[in-house]
């Protein structure tokens, strides 16, 4: 998206940094005044430092004090325009972003800038050491006793970014999200937080590429954001296929030993002669409805139904995961080896995101809560149905050991110094497609009254907006006052008819050139987002997220069929070309649309409703004329209803690219019938999810993956060739 440079008087760099920085304290006052007297910050963001070693003194400019990074790469210098007044710095890690046109490559950009010590940023937010973990220099994490040091805080602005049915080039939501927070903090003087997921290195490194945002309105350290970050990921592969290993090895010793002999091995006596239930066996005495807690009092019967899960090798559900594609591991064959005796069966790898671990991990709200929520996932059934959780598989508490560190949100900056916690990246197909918790609570109380989070929602908002709603919501108890969905006239275009939009390949000349009718056409997708986003009860703000091809006119017809179809505003917004100089008006809009916001929040379905009617619910809303389910389906939800489970959520498991279950539907379509093949459950993360068609949880590499372009710099160590 190269767009214009806005007017500057300052010389044109890759790398040009401007920073300008108030008294230290005089934040304090102005962010007293500026909240309406919120509460006061843990610590006094007057410890903060004033100057960074790598910036260096640069001629002054109209009456301003400026500091420019060093930069390796000066381009021509263009005619001095009239000098742009900027605003005032709000904050001493505030950084004034001097933009390159056309822009550079995101990881060029995101190298040329030397991030402030995380030190720094926490102090801004009121965190003092005693709430967070350092990792390195740049990350840190924060600790969840923040919650209760700030519970009588008041909470501020939550708002959520979603987006229209995309194209699979992506919209921008991310980049969207992250240059509406620069221009919040670095422009309007407001205390924001961006609250993110933390990406897949599966996409990284394959056919997406990151997200991290994009152009000037970025996430940093980039290539940390993107890779190990501070190892949540990796938690969650080592939790998910501990909890594998332990289901295969459970099945293989009830194979080949008696009731007897399993249960003197599951509760060996000590030294003394003396046997125990571990903790969490207690937990399976409880649900079997036996109250003992000597292991000797058992009667044989008892014995046998402590000791033996039963479990049905054709139910498990869980499978092994890891954070790479890899197709050739979607199904696989264990057991093969000579000493596992023949236990052969059926089972395959998902990529790590699509655990069911990474769903509790956004969707928990306490160390106690991730525990249980651990303790009760599901991994299939017994040979009489019923289910079998972890905890009864006694491994509840080793993997929490293993997540204990996950829980805590990861604390980052955006290119312009604006804080962001990163955690937990749930798939936005299988999933819901949502960041923690955790991070938005945290965050709410951080800003404090007159203070914004924004956080996003993955995909079109039928999918993570929708999810955000009935779901996260649901646990948080929280209530956004405003939802974004962002729009591009490229997708617009699509909608209404134009050619397909091909990852790798060039855009047709249609998206290049101005089509007023196509745009006009495609709105339909746009109207019934806003429609399905207002019946929640909230404020909608329409981004535009502008291309250097767009035209005025084309942007025009957009902003009328928004208001049209009942936004609050439609903004056209340049913050990849500009940073957050180009979403000031998105930022002024979601002001005003936060603070006339009255409305309670309304939920799509009453949890008490059965599972077929919270399908049909959601199915309405996509726009379909009614449901269709296999027998699969039908046996399934049968099943979970008289376990009990029907009382969950649901999470739709269908593509991004359609309001309906084919993606080459596009714009708005009305009287399908939606197919539902199977129903599963994620007990743990408290959702049910129907698969509407099928759903690839493995994804596969492309012909030319991204990591062609990933190295390293071996003088510098920066990595190079990130997106």
């Amino acid at each position: 998206m190269d767009l214009p440079a806005p007017p500057t008087n300052y010389p044109k760099t890759l790398t040009s940094i401007i920073l300008r920085r108030r008294r230290p304290g005089a934040r304090a006052a102005t962010r007293r005044e500026a909240t309406n007297n919120s509460a006061s910050p843990i610590v006094s963001p007057s410890s903060v430092h004033a100057h960074h070693s790598l910036l260096q003194p640069a001629p002054p400019g109209p009456g301003r004090d400026r500091v420019v990074a060093r930069s390796s790469a000066v381009v021509a210098q263009p005619p001095l325009p009239p000098p742009l007044l900027l605003p005032e710095m709000p904050s001493p890690t505030i950084r004034r972003l001097d933009v390159a046109s056309p822009v550079p490559a995101d990881i060029d950009i995101a190298n040329s800038v030397e991030p402030l010590s995380i030190v720094d940023i926490a102090a801004e937010l009121g965190l003092g050491p005693e709430h967070y973990d350092l990792y390195g220099k740049y990350k840190a994490k924060v600790l969840l006793s923040v919650l209760d040091d700030l519970k009588e805080q008041q909470d501020g602005y939550y708002v959520v970014v979603g987006g229209i049915t995309p194209t699979p080039l992506g919209e921008g939501k991310s980049t969207t999200t992250v240059g509406l927070c620069q221009a919040l903090g670095a422009f309007l003087d407001k205390k924001v937080v961006t609250c993110l997921r933390q990406p897949s290195q599966g996409p990284t490194f394959g056919i997406k590429g990151g997200a991290a945002g994009g152009g000037y309105s970025q996430v940093i350290p980039m290539d940390e954001f993107n890779l190990h970050l501070t190892g949540d990921i990796h938690a969650i592969t080592a939790a998910n296929n501990l909890l594998a290993a332990a289901i295969d090895t459970r099945i293989f010793h009830e194979n080949s030993q008696s009731d007897k002999a399993l249960f003197n091995r599951l509760c060996p006596a000590n030294k003394e002669g003396k046997r125990r239930f571990a903790d969490v066996m207690l937990k399976r005495l409880a649900k079997l409805g036996i109250s003992k807690t000597d292991p000797n009092e058992l009667t044989p019967d008892e014995v046998r139904r402590f000791a033996r899960l039963d479990i049905d090798p054709g139910s498990i559900t869980w499978r092994r995961v890891m954070d790479v594609n890899d197709r050739f591991l979607r199904k696989i064959t264990i057991g093969q080896g000579p000493e596992e005796k023949g236990m052969v069966r059926e089972t395959g790898f998902d990529i790590s995101v699509a655990s069911e671990i990474m769903a509790v991990l956004a969707l928990t709200t306490s160390l106690a809560d991730m525990r249980e929520r651990l303790g009760r996932m599901v991994i299939g059934n017994s040979k009489s149905g019923e289910p079998i959780t972890a905890d009864d598989l006694g491994v509840g508490g080793a993997l929490t050991v293993l997540m204990k560190d996950a829980i805590h949100p990861t604390l980052m900056q955006t290119l312009e110094g604006t804080p962001v916690l990163v955690h937990a990246g749930p798939f936005a197909n299988i999933a819901h497609g949502n960041s923690s918790i955790v991070a938005d609570k945290i965050a709410l109380k951080l800003v404090g009254k007159g203070g914004f989070v924004v956080t996003e929602a993955g995909f079109g908002a039928d999918i993570g907006t929708e999810k955000f709603m009935d779901i996260k919501c649901r646990y948080s108890g929280l209530v956004p006052q405003c939802a974004i969905i962002v729009a591009t006239i490229r997708a617009l275009k699509m909608h209404g008819g134009g050619p397909d939009v091909v990852a790798g390949k060039p855009l047709d000349h249609a998206y290049v050139s101005e089509n007023v009718a196509l745009v006009e056409a495609g709105c339909v997708n746009l109207a019934k987002h806003i429609a399905n986003t207002r019946s929640y009860g909230v404020n909608v703000v329409v981004a535009i997220n502008k291309f250097a091809s767009d035209t005025e006119a084309e942007m025009n017809a957009v902003r009328n069929a928004s208001m049209a179809a009942g936004a609050f505003d439609a903004v056209v917004c340049t913050h990849h070309a500009h940073g957050g100089k180009g979403a000031v008006e998105l930022g002024l809009a979601v002001q005003r649309a936060c603070e006339s916001q009255s409305e309670p929040l309304k939920f799509l379905y009453p949890l008490e409703s059965s599972i077929k009617e919270k399908i049909e619910s959601i199915a309405k809303f996509y726009g379909a004329s009614g449901v269709e389910y296999s027998e699969q389906a039908e046996k399934q939800i049968e099943m979970y209803t008289k376990q009990g489970f029907s009382n969950l959520p649901i999470c739709m498991a269908k593509t991004q690219y359609s309001f309906s279950h084919v993606p080459s539907m596009k714009g708005a379509p009305t009287g399908f019938a939606l197919p539902i093949r199977d129903v599963r459950v994620s007990i743990g993360a408290g959702f049910i999810y129907p698969l509407v068609g099928t759903m690839s949880t493995m994804p596969g590499l492309p012909t030319r993956p991204c990591f062609y372009e990933i190295d390293v710099d071996t003088a510098t160590g920066k990595v190079m060739g990130l997106s």
